[in-house]
């Protein structure tokens, strides 16, 4: 054979790749994208730091195991020796900083030294980091617009979307679940806004005028309240908006001719709804009204909605008697039939982190910085947390869809 016929057949394999390729990269495009809305505060804004997600590979339970597969490339582990290592590091060049700060060095020579010393551990902690981070998976076919709070970006999904570079809130694992479980290209639109309330902030047009408690009528602010109730469902919408006016721009295998499809919607909040009697006694009605006015504001009666219980008391007893969960609870059941579920968080809280937050997060720093990495009412921060939430919630919202 000679050297000119085996480039002929070289050339002709990677013709037919190539077409391959192109075929499947057209037949996605052509497929309706997928769009759906996750908005909520604080705890779908997340605030859960990459370095906890690993646990999920150390977990006893295979279910649990398996899940990092979603959000690690294929292959990639990285051991729990691989984040006590990062963390040491940090601990390490932070106890130097905090001398330098405190003026516990001194001479010109011995600042010198540890400044050079900070340097390297930086040098070393910015390696360990970005080999950590490369272990992540970046999808192809789920994207995301994200608002969490003054976290605004947009791009293929992966870690990163919570509420800095650093954090993820559920989107992750709610992406990377559902992109297993439909067919179609998959585009997130998430807004989110800590400490904002349903009652109030995302208060819906329906639900009608905000009631003034009797320290805020007297107050010069009055008027002020009065016109920013509902402000964040006003610009939830607006996000929501902008993205629906220009889909090229956040999803690439959007096709206009096949068009999109408004699929679902997930909340998750009610934290700020607890203090306050009409807040707290409204919720169920208010959740009730905020579904049906976005449904009808985007012309979708019938559009799949998934609730995320508050479950920051972490038992079934305790969420039992927050009266936010029940409104919660109510409203889903209110509207069973109605493709409305209600998933419970608590079922899947960081119970381990948990006890290693309780025995005093500050005494074991290095421990806890490889579990949680933010407070019980952000669920701890932990990354295995808002993994498996994600993936609840996706599940609760493709048996929506079929149903």
């Amino acid at each position: 054979m000679t050297i000119r016929t085996k480039l002929v057949q070289i050339s002709i394999v990677l013709l037919l790749i190539s077409g391959a390729c192109g075929a499947e990269a057209a037949e996605r495009a052509s497929k309706k994208l997928q769009v759906f809305i996750l908005a909520g505060q604080s705890n779908m804004v997340g605030h859960a730091n990459y370095i906890t997600i690993p646990r999920l590979f150390a977990d006893e339970r295979t279910e649990v195991q398996g899940l990092a597969k979603l959000v690690f490339k294929p292959n990639m582990k990285v051991t729990r020796a691989t984040v006590d290592k990062q963390i040491a590091t940090k601990i390490e060049r932070d106890a130097i900083n905090n001398k330098l700060r405190k003026k516990e060095i001194e001479g010109a020579d011995q600042i010198a030294a540890a400044r050079k010393a900070m340097a390297a551990l930086q040098a070393d902690y910015d390696k360990q980091t970005q080999a950590i981070k490369s272990t992540f998976a970046i999808s192809d076919s789920v994207y995301i617009s994200s608002v969490a709070d003054n976290s605004r970006k947009s791009g293929p999904l992966t870690v990163g979307y919570g509420g800095s570079g650093d954090k993820i809130g559920p989107e992750l694992g709610f992406g990377m679940s559902l992109a297993r479980k439909i067919d179609a290209p998959i585009l997130i639109i998430k807004t989110s806004w800590g400490g904002k309330s349903l009652h109030y902030n995302f208060r819906p047009p329906s639900a009608g005028p905000y009631q003034l408690n009797e320290k805020e009528a007297a107050s010069d602010k009055a008027a002020d309240i009065k016109k920013n109730t509902g402000l964040n469902y006003r610009m939830m919408t607006a996000k929501v908006d902008e993205v629906l006016a220009n889909l090229k721009d956040y999803h690439p295998a959007y096709d206009a001719s096949a068009g999109y499809e408004l699929a679902g919607f997930v909340w998750f909040q009610g934290f700020n709804d607890q203090f306050s009697d009409p807040f707290r006694d409204n919720y169920k009605q208010n959740m009730i009204t905020f579904i049906k006015d976005i449904r009808q504001r985007y012309k979708v009666p019938a559009m799949p909605f998934v609730i995320g219980v508050l479950g920051t008391g972490m038992t079934a007893e305790k969420v039992a008697e927050n009266k936010v969960s029940l409104g919660q609870r109510a409203a889903a059941e209110a509207l069973r039939g109605d493709k409305v579920a209600a998933v419970e968080s608590y079922q899947v809280y960081d119970l381990s982190a948990y006890e290693v937050y309780k025995k005093g997060w500050q005494n074991h720093f290095a421990e806890w910085c490889a579990v949680g990495s933010d407070r019980p009412y952000h669920y701890l921060g932990s990354g295995k947390f808002f993994v498996r939430f994600g993936d609840s919630l996706a599940t609760a919202m493709a048996e929506l869809m079929q149903n």
